[in-house]
């Protein structure tokens, strides 16, 4: 070969059987081949493994799906290349025109927008409710014909925790598929519970540190392989050096909710105290009134604090922009401590009566808490608050 041909065309460097790495390679290949075609044409018929194109399947991405398949305690994953990408993957792959759709006021607003500007137009109809309101949901059920209820538990931002056994209960009964964003409590939580699609955005909590973006979908075996084709028609797939980067990640995971969930409960208790602040919402709180729930449900409660300030006016934006260690910015579950004031968080799609069941107010502030020193994050709440 002349040296064109064999920059192209470079030699093999084969591990002894015997012989692998310890952290799985990153495959940063789009294609892959087979020695002949009849062995290509079996891959396609589905007749052998194998990989043939990385928007099809990919090894570094099949090792994450089996490790957050099972995390998760069910039995196949999808991924994509963003959260948002996960939820529109399931309601597109999951609805048809003339389904139904329920969905909360209280939940991620992407996903009330995937609905109401995207299935909308496409002829699914939705019902808009709350998440405290499962006798709403019962009557909407037995009225309606429903396809799906679309919920997340905690909520974001306010951090509601619906009874999740009698909400899939309600589901089941009534012939509903259930789509659960559990990005906030994270992928060990709630796989006990009857859900039959878990959407996550990997950007929180898998990959723990604000450098690279993911969504997974995770069910059934039968449920995921029916979405799959929809998967490989959308593009939506995560790239190769993205999978490797999130399941790095995922080995600090327990550790770094675990620090974070310790951290969140003393920033909600010393917040408690405050006398600039009317009301904290963190369910490890005795006083929050979904302690209870959460204790059955959850395993820790959470790396999530809102909270609402007292007085009145700009109160919200003058504490985010006091804070020294909270940044102002987008997403959660990384390392580093977040702060949401309102301005960035009123749900302006929802109509007077949604927004007050969302019960975001002009003072509501979200919290994301990192691994900092926790004796450094209160004395920066407390001078912010001063």
């Amino acid at each position: 070969m002349k040296p064109p041909t064999f920059l192209n065309h470079p030699p093999e460097a084969p591990l002894p059987a015997d012989n692998r790495p310890l952290v799985a390679p990153i495959y940063q290949s789009v294609k892959f081949t087979f020695d002949d075609v009849e062995e290509t044409a079996k891959h396609a018929r589905g007749e052998r493994p194998g990989y043939f194109y990385s928007r099809i399947s990919n090894p570094t991405l099949h090792q994450l799906e089996l490790t957050l398949a099972h995390l998760q305690g069910r039995e196949a994953c999808l991924l994509t290349a963003s959260g948002v990408a996960a939820v529109s993957l399931t309601m597109l792959g999951l609805c048809k025109q003339g389904d139904h759709v329920v969905v909360f006021a209280e939940m991620y607003q992407p996903t009330r927008a995937m609905v109401r500007n995207v299935l909308a137009r496409y002829g699914v109809r939705y019902t808009v409710l709350s998440v405290d309101d499962l006798p709403a949901l019962e009557r909407t059920l037995a009225a309606t014909p429903t396809r799906l209820v679309v919920f997340e538990s905690p909520t974001n931002p306010v951090l509601k925790v619906p009874d999740l056994e009698r909400l899939t209960s309600l589901a089941k009964a009534h012939g509903a598929l259930t789509v659960m964003d559990n990005t906030l409590a994270g992928f060990h939580n709630h796989g006990q519970f009857p859900v039959d699609v878990y959407v996550h955005s990997l950007t929180k909590f898998a990959s723990g540190h604000g450098d690279v973006m993911g969504g997974a979908v995770i069910a059934g075996r039968e449920l995921i392989a029916g979405l799959r084709p929809n998967l490989i028609l959308f593009g939506a797939a995560l790239d190769p050096h993205a999978a490797f980067l999130i399941q790095r990640g995922l080995k600090t995971y327990f550790l770094r909710y675990e620090k974070q969930c310790a951290n969140a409960l003393a920033v909600a208790e010393f917040l408690a105290q405050q006398a600039g602040v009317a009301r904290v919402r963190y369910p490890g709180l005795p006083t929050d009134p979904y302690h209870e729930v959460a204790s059955r449900q959850m395993q820790g409660f959470g790396t999530m604090v809102s909270l609402e300030l007292g007085g009145g006016g700009d109160a919200a934006k003058k504490f985010a922009e006091a804070l020294r260690l909270f940044a102002i910015g987008a997403s959660l579950g990384s390392t580093e401590s977040l702060v949401l004031p309102a301005p960035l968080l009123i749900p302006r799609d929802l109509d007077t009566e949604q927004r007050a069941w969302s019960e975001v107010t002009a003072q509501t502030v979200r919290l994301s808490i990192g691994v900092e020193d926790i004796g450094d994050l209160l004395a920066d709440l407390g001078q912010a608050l001063g």
